[in-house]
């Protein structure tokens, strides 16, 4: 075998394979040329690594087919360019008032206009995606090129523009909850094939940081992008957490104590003890972290997986007691906020990234906001618990209990994935036969599907946000999948998991939506050289704007009404908050908690904004601002998942963006001169459509989240007074402080409330309104209001761009298909039928 081969295989993440391609004497030529399918599964028995090596494969052939077409057309190419050197390049070539060809700037990827050249069937099918966008990249980079040597008319500005909004990239966030030992670690590596990349087992994870995996889109390296929290904040957690406490032998049991210990003790090792905070912030102890003493980002680049791994198991992980990873002096997780873990070629991550939450997020601050962030962001969450106690373990249930307000209605995630881990482990069984073990396998798994089900069907909390459509139960066995000859990896489930992903990042249609993007553009550039449509277009433009004031009034009515039965809802709300303020602020007087045990709660409360977040999972978090909103809330959870739900684009809001419709396509039939215009005016029409369904979504998180920020702010007052009290009686003060600032605000406290969210949705509603009118009468000012004759003449990009669109869009144009012409009659090597 030779180097080539042996490349590629590690290139695409399969060298695992290349002893086996080695001992069939596999060559560069029969990589490319000649191995079949049989071949190959020959080669490759597993299903997973066989159908990446498959899709490799294709697109290496195709850049490879197309490499050799492009060397055989080059003198095909100079011999033109020397026969007409004033044609450049003869498809963007424009024609001037004095019958001269205007000379077309250089493109770097001027070989883009002969589709011929690139390719030899009559099928763009086989062409893969990755080429298409490529292709229609490098073609509009060339019209945005020659637009900025023109005139900067009006329509000139607006193209270009057009042209560099064509880029766009939604990730889709998958949030990745589960306490230390439930195999979240484990899970992610089996999922995305990569065994080694994050640890396990060998070193104990820590609560605080946040791991994003996601695709590296930018070099064939495996990377991670380390960000620190500030100087200042970690200045701040040593003086407030550390001051005048480290030799208080009665603190020992307690877990803020503790707590201190680990991180300082992680830092620091013994040289903590018996020093100041302000010595702790010398810059000896940071050498090898310069990054965090200049507020950047340490960046770890390495070749491998494994390799990346233990260069940052320091950034996330504590030591363990059983030995591993003592070479490591020291642990920097107390300083980082976040590591985003970058890997490549992994078409799972392409639109996905994977975050390794903590379970409730974090107290330092920005570590909190951006936790927050990131739940209300996740389109879909897994809940990862070991399956022996996936029902019963109360850590699952409150993560999703503390957290569903920020992920359903709050938020945007649209699927819940309880994901039950080791189900391939079964105990008390004495010399079973392998039948026999799958069998109790398969019906273990069953039983813990099922009470997990029944679980979350029951949970009143939790399903006011999410419907039982929301749950999916996975039994998974990352240690079975990952063996080297797993006999049914789809009884793992992890397949199933992959799908997941793989059909997440379908949805993303990236190329499609570019080159739908750069069609209408073209279209409208082609559209506006046309010199004898102006009664057509005097005709189509009346009709259309008269069309978009009625499509205007039908988004504009089922909003008003959403937010007159919100209002309704909010007042109902109000007068059972007045009346249960006393219901409200129990948590000041708890059970079976003694008052000096409390009296730390509250004040931590206090001085943290009405919030309480638990140490080491012990005990639940308190937010004093999300009970006092809770009638509120409650009063609207039902109307608001039906309004914004997060599940598609339906409902009052974007339900109404769905419909709007200028039918064009109507109209396409009926001024067919304008068919180029009117192609623009659709393209547009979809694009607006995107943009608002982003800022609804956006925006319904911050409404809903209103009534609790306000009630928050109108609360700021009584936490800083009340966090002033020190000595005898403290926690009576405390407590009456809140009591009374309750009771005297709560005429005017939470009417503010109600209206601050209301204001908000009004806002909206006249905002998507405003967007949608002014977006679309400029682009029909600009497709049917304006002519320029000026513009470049780009006829066979846009004929070039048209039959990619129809291609990804499943309905070829056979008057426009493409075919290999073997002695090209002229510069394009491209025939139309």
């Amino acid at each position: 075998m030779d180097d080539f081969v042996c490349n590629k295989l590690t290139e695409w993440g399969l060298s695992e394979w290349i002893d086996r391609f080695k001992d069939e004497e596999i060559d560069e030529e029969i990589l490319l040329h000649c191995l079949d399918d049989q071949e190959i599964a020959n080669l490759i028995p597993k299903t997973g690594p066989r159908s990446k090596f498959k899709k490799r494969l294709k697109l290496l052939r195709a850049e490879q087919n197309t490499t050799n077409l492009e060397t055989e057309s080059d003198s095909t190419q100079e011999h033109e360019e020397a026969a007409d050197s004033d044609q450049v390049l003869p498809s963007t070539s424009n024609a001037t008032d004095n019958g001269k060809r205007k000379m077309a700037p250089q493109c770097e990827s001027s070989k883009w206009q002969s589709p011929a050249k690139r390719r030899c069937d009559t099928a763009l099918g086989s062409y893969s995606e990755r080429i298409i966008l490529s292709d229609v990249k490098n073609i509009m980079t060339c019209v945005h090129n020659r637009l900025c040597l023109e005139d900067n008319t009006r329509l000139n500005a607006f193209l270009k523009d057009e042209i560099s909004d064509l880029e766009t990239d939604k990730r889709e966030l998958i949030g990745v909850f589960g306490k230390t030992g439930a195999g979240k670690s484990s899970l992610i590596n089996a999922i995305i094939k990569e065994k080694n990349l994050l640890p396990s087992g060998s070193v104990s994870a820590c609560t605080t940081v946040m791991i994003k995996v996601e695709a590296n889109m930018h070099n064939q390296k495996y990377e991670a992008d380390i960000e620190f929290i500030t100087k200042e904040e970690w200045r701040d957690e040593l003086w407030s957490s550390f001051l005048g406490n480290n030799a208080d032998q009665e603190r020992e049991d307690d877990d803020d104590y503790r707590d201190i210990v680990e991180k300082l003790s992680a830092l620091y090792g013994e040289e903590w003890k018996n020093k100041s905070p302000e010595s702790l912030m010398d810059n000896k102890y940071f050498r090898e972290i310069p990054e965090f003493l200049n507020s950047k980002r340490k960046i770890l680049t390495c070749e491998s997986a494994k390799e990346l791994s233990a260069k940052f198991v320091k950034y996330t992980r504590s030591d363990s007691k059983d030995g591993a990873g003592k070479e490591v002096k020291r642990w920097y997780w107390p300083l980082v906020k976040c590591v985003t873990v970058k890997v490549p070629n992994n078409e799972l991550l392409q639109h996905v990234t994977l975050v390794d939450l903590p379970g409730n997020g974090d107290r330092n601050k920005s570590r909190d906001k951006m936790w927050k962030g990131i739940v209300g962001s996740c389109s879909a969450v897994w809940i990862v618990t070991d399956i022996n106690r996936a029902a019963a373990e109360k850590e699952p249930w409150e993560i999703l209990e503390s957290a569903c307000n920020l992920m359903g209605n709050g938020g945007e995630c649209q699927q819940i994935h309880f994901i039950c881990t080791k189900s391939d482990l079964i105990e008390d069984m004495d010399h079973p036969s392998a039948t026999d073990v799958r069998a109790l396998i398969l019906k273990r798994n069953m039983q813990a599907k099922e009470e997990v089900s029944k679980e979350f069907r029951k949970n009143a909390q939790i399903k006011k946000h999410f419907s039982d459509d929301c749950l999916k139960v996975f039994t998974v066995s990352s240690k079975e999948f990952l063996k080297e000859k797993c006999l049914r990896p789809d009884d793992t489930e992890i397949p199933k998991l992959q799908k997941f992903l793989q059909d997440l990042n379908d949805c993303h249609s990236e190329t499609l939506n570019y080159v739908s993007g750069a069609y209408g553009v073209l279209s409208l550039i082609q559209g506006a050289r046309r010199r004898e449509v102006g009664r057509q277009k005097a005709d189509v433009c009346s009709d259309i704007e008269e069309k978009m004031r009625q499509e205007l009034d039908k988004v504009r009515k089922p909003m008003e009404e959403a937010c007159k039965a919100f209002e309704k809802c909010l007042c109902d709300g109000v007068e059972i908050s007045k009346s249960s303020c006393e219901q409200l602020l129990k948590f000041l007087r708890p059970n079976r908690v003694s008052g000096s045990a409390f009296h730390k709660t509250l004040k931590y409360v206090v001085e943290n904004n009405g919030t309480f977040k638990p140490k080491k999972k012990k005990g639940k978090e308190i937010n004093v601002n999300v009970k006092l909103a809770s009638c509120l809330t409650d009063s609207i959870d039902e109307k608001f998942r039906k309004t914004f739900p997060n599940e598609g684009n339906c409902g009052p809001f974007n339900g109404v963006i769905n419909a709007f419709s200028l039918d064009t396509e109507k109209l396409i039939h009926k001024y067919k001169d304008v068919e180029l215009q009117l192609i623009f005016l659709k393209t547009e029409e979809e694009k607006v459509k995107t943009k608002l369904h982003k800022i609804i979504r956006d925006d319904k998180k911050k409404i809903y989240n209103s009534l609790t920020e306000t009630i928050e702010e109108i609360m700021q007052e009584c936490y800083t007074k009340a966090a002033q009290f020190s000595g005898q009686d403290t926690l009576k003060n405390m407590r009456d402080t809140v009591e009374r600032h309750v009771y005297d605000s709560k005429n005017t406290m939470f009417e503010q409330a109600k209206d601050a969210m209301l204001a908000r949705m009004r806002r909206l509603k006249e905002f998507i309104l405003k967007i949608l009118e002014e977006t679309m009468q400029k682009s029909i000012d600009l497709s049917l209001k304006t002519d320029d004759f000026s513009i470049p003449d780009f006829t066979t990009e846009l004929d070039m761009v048209r039959l990619y669109r129809n291609d990804l869009m499943g309905s070829p144009d056979e008057e426009t298909s493409v075919i290999c012409i073997t002695d090209p009659p002229g510069p394009t090597a491209a025939v139309q039928l």
